[in-house]
């Protein structure tokens, strides 16, 4: 059922505890932690709770939480320090997206418009 945990995401997982990751921010329905593959010298990746396969059906379905993983993500890269940063949505593996779970990253800490991620 879309929004339930998957046993098999990743994030699901992380979102749970089950497996660790360095988490910078929790709230009721997202989470944000450090990438452990960093593309930036500041790499965060800000998750909903609920399990969606990506930032188009999140937003279809609960645009509310959508609209807190964006506000999620300017906090963290207020938090970090970060003025100017790339905030990113991958949908679908031809776009570079992984892990099938809404996820935005933000990246930061040096001069993006030199390479594109």
């Amino acid at each position: 059922m879309a929004g339930e945990p998957q046993p098999d995401c990743l994030f699901c997982k992380i979102a749970a505890g089950e497996i660790p990751a360095t988490v910078l921010r929790k709230t009721e329905r997202t989470l944000t932690f450090r990438d452990i593959n960093p593309q930036a010298p500041t790499h965060l990746l800000v998750i909903p709770h609920a399990h969606y396969p990506n930032a188009a059906a999140l937003a279809a379905a609960e645009p509310e939480i959508a609209g807190e993983l964006l506000a999620e993500a300017g906090a963290a890269a207020a938090e970090e320090g970060l003025s100017d940063y790339r905030l990113i949505f991958n949908t679908g593996a031809g776009a570079g997206q992984t892990i099938f779970h809404a996820h935005v990253h933000v990246l930061g800490g040096r001069a993006l418009h030199e390479r594109m991620v």
